[in-house]
């Protein structure tokens, strides 16, 4: 069974960072590409960041480059968002996705095969 399990979202003031973390179990991670997403309520799912199976290659939305970086670390089965300078507007439900490569637009929810529950990003101005 794929799990895919976010951890790291918090309360933190507008100006802070916070690193979030997905631990993938069940699947082999090194074949898949991995994303991050974001949900703010009432809004669609937007894509966040992108970094392929090998980590060699990594694409970010307009609205979070030079400020956040995704890393990932195969041996350990882990996936990471280091986010920097929050703005209010970056509150959200942070989701973690999985997807086969060669499975569509980087930037597209319907890219990849497995989510994780969330975790929830509160930024206070």
């Amino acid at each position: 069974q794929v799990q895919l399990v976010e951890s790291g979202g918090g309360l933190v003031q507008a100006g802070g960072s916070l690193r979030l973390s997905c631990a993938a179990s069940g699947l082999i991670i090194r074949l898949y590409n991995m994303a991050w997403f974001r949900q703010a309520p009432g809004k669609e799912r937007e894509f966040v960041a992108h970094i392929t199976y090998s980590g060699g290659v990594t694409y970010y939305a307009d609205f979070v480059k030079g400020r956040f970086t995704v890393s990932r670390d195969n041996a350990k089965k882990m996936v990471y968002l280091q986010m920097n300078s929050l703005k209010p507007e970056d509150m959200a439900v942070y989701y973690c996705a999985a997807g086969a490569v060669g499975g569509g637009r980087y930037y597209e929810t319907i890219s990849y095969d497995y989510w994780g529950q969330g975790t929830q990003v509160t930024v206070s101005s």
